[in-house]
């Protein structure tokens, strides 16, 4: 097996559509996540593809958390309000078992899958329910990452704190607010050009930035954009 070769260990994304088995054309589903993905990759391309596995699930590889962050977001922006996922990103070592089929394995991917689950647990419960993105660390090279759940100390629960927050902000965001913040992460995209395009003034606009929390929503996204 080789390993991936970058500054620090790559960040692992996994993540899965939520409600699927309840949608009614499935297929149609499929296909949109199936857009999404390709969009996300064309705005913020990944190490090794951001694809489509088994069933729902996706999966992709960043050189850093940030960039994992980034693509995360723009995959829900892309499916709101009319399907969602959730997404566990994994930093740790990353091997490639075979590099024809783009099966890859180690402490990152298990971080990953560790962090998809405790995102949907902690969505279980009331508090935490709008809760779509978490991250988890591998400490080291052997470490198996066997219980699910979230990084809880460090820098890293930092990050989760965030996301819990910035997770809640976009979850109760109306349809025409999401359109919006999907608009404004074009950085040449205008609040004139979105109330053009909605119908409405550019002072509705304006207002509706400051008053959903989509600015918030934007200035905490450009921090966690830029993380190592």
């Amino acid at each position: 097996m080789v390993d991936l070769k970058t500054d620090a260990s790559p960040c692992v994304v996994i993540g899965d559509l939520v409600g699927s088995r309840e949608a009614r054309d499935r297929r149609t589903l499929h296909a949109t996540l199936e857009a999404a993905l390709a969009a996300t990759e064309r705005e913020r391309p990944s190490l090794s593809g951001l694809r489509t596995t088994v069933g729902d699930e996706f999966q992709g590889t960043y050189a850093t958390l940030g960039e994992a962050l980034d693509a995360a977001l723009r995959v829900r922006l892309r499916l709101l309000p009319g399907a969602d996922v959730r997404v566990g990103v994994g930093r740790g070592r990353v091997s490639v078992i075979d590099a024809d089929r783009g099966i890859e394995d180690g402490p990152g991917w298990w971080a990953a899958r560790a962090a998809v689950e405790g995102v949907e647990a902690a969505a279980e419960r009331a508090p935490t329910r709008l809760l779509r993105t978490g991250v988890r660390t591998a400490t080291e090279a052997g470490d198996r990452v066997r219980e699910p759940g979230l990084d809880e100390h460090g820098a890293a629960a930092a990050v989760n704190a965030a996301l819990l927050c910035r997770d809640h902000l976009v979850g109760s965001l109306s349809g025409r607010s999401l359109r919006l913040l999907r608009g404004l992460m074009d950085p040449e995209t205008t609040q004139a050009a979105l109330a053009e395009r909605e119908g409405i003034s550019a002072s509705a606009v304006s207002q509706r930035v400051r008053a959903d929390g989509i600015g918030v929503v934007l200035a905490a996204h450009a921090l966690l954009r830029g993380l190592p």
